[in-house]
């Protein structure tokens, strides 16, 4: 006997590794069809259930897939537990379970069993499954899987292949039932799929249900608008006329491949559109902050520190994909800054698996400070409303209220996306209910209008993808690439702005209470260095009175500087000590000597681990001091080489070392120096490429489809 099935949800899982006693994880099921057939193909039992809610809602966006809503369910739902009873009369015939990806289908009815019963159902789970989705994979031979295998064919594809045709009312589970059965039966008679139990595959007819009308139907007859009402005025109220706004949500080109906009034009666009503030808050990095501050001091422009974090369950948690939601955090002042500067490192150092991550645990501990916004379409509310139901969302509006008060706000878009009227409507019910603060903003992605192609191109270039794909913003699919679904992710002006909420002028208006809340600060400082820690005979009572004198440190890099003369040399001529003075001079004079000291330690570990270093390179190469202390292995003296190309006194910069250490020794070195200065005082350098404009064009005509020869 095999028994297909199929089911609909309430959502998809966090993790799909988790046990079936995991009931957080696990969606509600909302619909359950299933057929159960002899080795013949006859048709013994056919049935098609509508779950009743029993403490949840089905998400708005679910609902969407599947046409089935809370208030249909709760009308013509079924108690689960009587459900459940009818199946295991069903499953006490069964030798197989049947499906299409059926292991999604196993953990959601096992994980519905084990609500009713607080265990694992044995008889459910110890039958045999066949999936009809894994077995058809070389059949269908659909190409562009991973590492160069066949893509897993979905039902349509299958359905197809078989009979040429797709069927109708994708994602009803009874016509879903009814499809993957007929492709079962039909994969026998191939041969493609070898049942023992049937031994006459010549005679194997299948035997179709009459099936009831499709959840679509009643879907799109109960289906009532749930637009938010966007004033479509022309003029802009006397209320909002003397109001500023701002742009509290915006990504630069550090938001890697995902946006346009260069941080200098970000601040120029502000001043341009008269606003007197302006935010930067790309995705998980805040490597655009310094130069955002720096532009926008310079401009008279506010600048707004932020960054739109991925907040997951467990930032450390790296056995599944937990990408979380997108969160966007902005500072009040330097305190602030320094708290999501933290937020970034762990993110980037100990959350990272796929993106970098943060949690709720972690956010707590470096609160202070810190405005938290709702985000866009993938903020945890937003996204709760639309794919886990709004009793989740409004408990995410609880919990960030309880820990931000009056510093969280809930974000309002409106860039003509039909989900984001579905949201709004959801979100200001919330905003009234639990006294939450809205405002308006516009997730911008790029400058103007006209930079969405560019901006498209972009994401395409990222994602290895052709622009004329087909493309879905929310909902994709493997025959669909990422895309953003209209021009409207531009920086608009505030005129633009107050006429789009022209319907709730509340939500411009609040855009300057967060303004109000910034302080200005600086992020340009002198270079901090770690002290390096001399011998006692060398030390000055007076570095610890004023620690920019430095005495000890010159003192003892002279020393070491002469001694190594002293075995580089042999005789220390006047020419020598002429030149070692001029340089021991200049590197006082800018303030450099724990740089040196701090290399030459390293550099001498490093050899006593028997590490290689190289011999120097670049302007470092021109420094008797660095060739007298062992960092290079180059006499400057006896190439000529000119001191003043790595540290000149009338241009001070921060000296440039560069070191050569072999690709396994390297390693050492660097826990050789965390372990002495500690981990938080020590950090890579990050290098950011640039698209040229040679690759630009090879990646651009690519993504077109256009013969680089043309």
């Amino acid at each position: 006997m095999f028994l297909i099935f199929d089911t609909e949800t309430t959502g998809l899982p966090k993790n799909y590794k988790a046990p079936v006693s995991d009931s957080d994880n696990w969606p509600r099921m909302v619909q359950i069809a299933w057929q159960l057939h002899d080795n013949s193909g006859k048709l013994l039992t056919a049935k098609n259930y509508i779950i009743k809610p029993d403490g949840y809602d089905i998400p708005i966006g679910v609902s969407k897939i599947h046409g089935i809503t809370t208030e249909r369910a709760e009308r013509d739902g079924h108690d689960l537990k009587l459900v459940l009873e009818e199946l295991k009369i069903d499953l006490e015939r069964t030798n197989y379970n049947v499906g299409h990806n059926i292991e999604f289908d196993i953990n959601i009815v096992g994980a519905e069993f084990f609500r009713i019963d607080n265990e694992v159902n044995e008889q459910f789970a110890a039958i045999s499954s066949i999936d009809t989705m894994k077995s058809s994979v070389d059949f269908c031979a659909i190409p562009g899987g991973r590492g160069g295998r066949f893509k897993y064919p979905k039902l349509t594809d299958l359905h197809i292949k078989l009979f040429g045709e797709g069927f109708g009312d994708a994602h009803d589970a009874a016509y879903d039932v009814d499809a993957t059965a007929r492709c079962f039966f039909a994969l026998v008679k191939h041969r493609v799929i070898q049942p023992k139990e049937i031994t006459d595959i010549d005679a194997l007819v299948y035997e179709a249900p009459e099936l009831e009308e499709a959840n679509f139907e009643d879907f799109k007859e109960t289906q009532t608008s749930v637009e938010t009402p966007i004033s479509t005025s022309t003029n802009i109220s006397a209320e909002l006329k003397d109001v500023p706004f701002t742009h509290l949500h915006n990504h630069s080109e550090f938001s890697i491949l995902q946006s346009t906009t260069k941080v200098a034009g970000l601040v120029n666009k502000a001043k341009g559109l008269g606003m007197e503030a302006i935010a930067l808050t790309d995705h998980g990095n805040m490597m655009a902050t310094f130069h955002f501050v720096r532009d926008a001091i310079k401009e008279g422009v506010t600048p707004i520190v932020g960054c739109e974090f991925n907040l997951c369950e467990n930032h450390k948690d790296k056995s599944h994909k937990d990408n979380g939601f997108q969160t966007v955090i902005l500072a009040k002042n330097k305190n602030g800054y320094q708290n999501l500067i933290k937020l970034a490192s762990y993110a980037n150092i100990d959350g990272f698996y796929y993106v970098p991550r943060i949690d709720r645990e972690l956010l707590l501990e470096y609160k202070e400070d810190l405005i938290v916004l709702t985000g866009g379409i993938w903020g945890e509310i937003p996204n709760k409303i639309l794919f886990e139901g709004s009793k989740k969302a409004e408990e995410a509006v609880v919990w960030w209220k309880e820990n931000f008060g009056d510093d969280f706000y809930i974000e309002i878009n409106r860039h003509g996306i039909e989900e984001e009227n579905d949201i709004n409507k959801m979100l200001l019910e919330f905003a009234d209910k639990h006294e939450v603060k809205i405002i308006a903003c516009n997730n911008n992605y790029y400058i103007e209008k006209a930079d969405a192609i560019s901006h498209d191109v972009l994401l395409c270039v990222r994602d290895g993808k052709y622009q004329a794909d087909p493309k879905k913003y929310i909902g994709g699919s493997r025959e669909t690439r990422f895309g953003f679904p209209n021009d409207e992710f531009y920086m608009k002006s505030s005129d633009e702005m107050k006429l789009l909420f022209a319907d709730l002028p509340q939500a411009i208006i609040n855009t300057q209470e967060i303004v109000d809340k910034i302080e200005t600060y600086e992020l340009a400082r002198d270079v901090l260095l770690p002290k390096f820690d001399i011998p006692e005979e060398f030390q000055d009572p007076l570095d610890e009175e004023d620690d920019k004198l430095k005495i000890g440190e010159n003192s003892y890099l002279r020393h070491i500087t002469y001694e190594g003369a002293k075995k580089r040399y042999g005789e220390i001529t006047d020419e020598i000590a002429e030149r070692l003075d001029f340089e021991l001079e200049v590197i006082q004079n800018t303030g450099y000597p724990g740089y040196f000291l701090i290399v030459e330690d390293f550099i001498r570990e490093a050899r006593k681990m028997g590490v290689s270093v190289g011999p120097g390179r670049g302007s470092a190469a021109g420094s008797v001091v660095a060739y007298c202390t062992w960092i290079t292995n180059i006499d400057p003296l006896e190439y000529d080489l000119l001191f003043e190309r790595f540290l000149n006194p009338e241009r001070v910069s921060m000296p440039d070392i560069d070191i050569d250490f072999d690709d396994e020794g390297r390693g050492r070195v660097m826990q050789y120096v965390i372990d002495k200065y500690g981990s938080t005082q020590v950090a890579q350098i990050i290098t950011y490429g640039t698209m040229a404009a040679k690759s630009s064009v090879r990646d651009t005509a690519r993504v077109l489809e256009l013969p680089l020869d043309q």
